[in-house]
């Protein structure tokens, strides 16, 4: 089985996160699949960002969900990351997109998407079925995984949406993870990397249902490769597809 790679937040690592020109570029990469996170608006859209205030990744500032979605797309989700080597002055104009506009930018594009709900710390009442009805309208047919590091919100979303791909988001090691997986019906769980290689052996039975975060070493891909781990979540989606090409290479 082939592991997949996942762009962080698109092409984070070089890129402003979480905006369609990092999707993009994850996509042109190479990526199987993209991870973004979505949080709500004051007047109830789902938009697509990793905080639940504008401060880090925008020029904005304030709480996501104390904002309407009109006033963020006034915010540059650019301009913050003139850091990056690849910079150019163009990215200021990237805004905050809608889960709805993200969908739509990638109904030409065979990729996964893995969309992860910010509910462990923001108790957004109703995300499920908001998220639910825009992925219905506009998902495309395409594979989605939903995951959140909040039980209650996967529990939800599968009661409203019976067949919804889920994944529990763990920086934690769990005992037994097979009976999570079969408990709860997961499509997978997403493990962090500290939490895989401290417990290589525990999750080694399940590893093709695991997706581990966020892992741009090149050593530690090859190792997560090597171990037949179901998907990589990186920062850096050339760099892991050109090790698992590699790995597929040799062993021809």
């Amino acid at each position: 089985m082939k592991t997949l790679i996942y762009g962080h937040r698109g092409a984070k690592g070089s890129f402003p996160e979480n905006t369609l020109l990092s999707f993009q570029q994850a996509i042109e990469q190479g990526a199987d699949g993209l991870e973004l996170d979505v949080h709500i608006t004051m007047d109830g859209e789902v938009v697509v960002i990793h905080d639940e205030t504008l401060d880090r990744t925008t020029d904005g500032s304030g709480v996501v969900s104390e904002k309407t979605a009109a006033d963020i797309r006034t915010y540059s989700a650019g301009v913050r990351f003139a850091h990056l080597p690849q910079y150019k002055p163009f990215w200021d104009e990237e805004r905050v997109p809608s889960l709805q506009q993200v969908l739509q930018y990638l109904a030409p594009y065979d990729v996964e998407l893995n969309i992860e709900l910010k509910t462990y710390s923001v108790p957004y009442e109703g995300i499920e079925k908001r998220v639910l009805d825009v992925v219905r309208r506009y998902g495309g047919g395409r594979k989605i995984v939903y995951s959140s590091f909040h039980l209650p919100t996967l529990i939800r979303l599968s009661n409203q949406e019976p067949g919804a791909e889920t994944a529990w988001l763990l920086n934690a090691p769990i005992s037994r993870p097979g009976d999570y997986l079969d408990t709860f019906g997961f499509e997978a769980l997403h493990i962090g990397k500290e939490v895989f290689f401290s417990n290589e052996a525990h999750f080694a039975r399940w590893a093709d249902r695991l997706r581990v975060w966020t892992v741009n070493d090149p050593y530690d891909i090859q190792r997560l490769i090597t171990a037949g781990v179901g998907s990589i979540i990186t920062d850096v989606p050339d760099v892991a597809l050109a090790i698992r090409y590699e790995q597929e290479t040799v062993r021809q």
